[in-house]
């Protein structure tokens, strides 16, 4: 039954909003929404609406109301906000445990690539001629074997970010 009723409503529901969202600068897919989510916590407590359409019009119009007075009371600001460069403790840990799981796949990869790395990433920033010297290799070759090795970590880290997505 809830579900007749919902696509019984649709049509009428995607009419009003799209005749009413732009009066108050809003989206008619978020007017829609937000009309829906009123419908099912009303399903929920008293059931469905006696004229289902009238319930679904007066609805649109109250949430209408209710965006323009949101709107109204939001001022912008007068400056920009705050600035990201200051980062607090927790973005610091953040950056921190990304760096570390970085070091930690540059020193698992195979052969002359985790020195490479390690060395491209080093705080000293070295110039290409000097980590050629280091490493004993010649320096027109450091480019194609930094392209290599970075593949070879993108490898490595895949299934790390990948499995670390699916947590969250």
């Amino acid at each position: 039954m809830t579900n007749d009723l919902l696509a019984t409503l649709r049509p009428l529901l995607t009419a009003e909003a799209s005749a009413e969202a732009h009066a108050t600068g809003t989206e008619p897919a978020d007017l829609e929404q937000a009309v829906w989510l009123r419908l099912l916590e009303h399903l929920a407590t008293d059931g469905p609406p006696l004229d289902p359409q009238g319930w679904l019009r007066r609805a649109v119009r109250a949430e209408v109301r209710r965006t323009r007075r949101t709107t109204r009371r939001e001022l912008p600001y007068q400056s920009e906000p705050a600035d990201d460069a200051d980062r607090g403790p927790e973005q610091l840990a953040l950056t921190a445990a990304r760096h570390r799981a970085l070091r930690e796949a540059v020193h698992r990869l195979p052969g002359r690539c985790s020195r490479l790395l390690q060395a491209l990433l080093s705080p000293e920033d070295l110039t290409y001629r000097e980590i050629a010297g280091e490493l004993g290799i010649s320096q027109g070759s450091l480019g194609p074997e930094r392209s290599r090795c970075l593949g070879c970590l993108r490898r490595l880290l895949t299934p790390e970010v990948a499995a670390r997505g699916v947590r969250g």
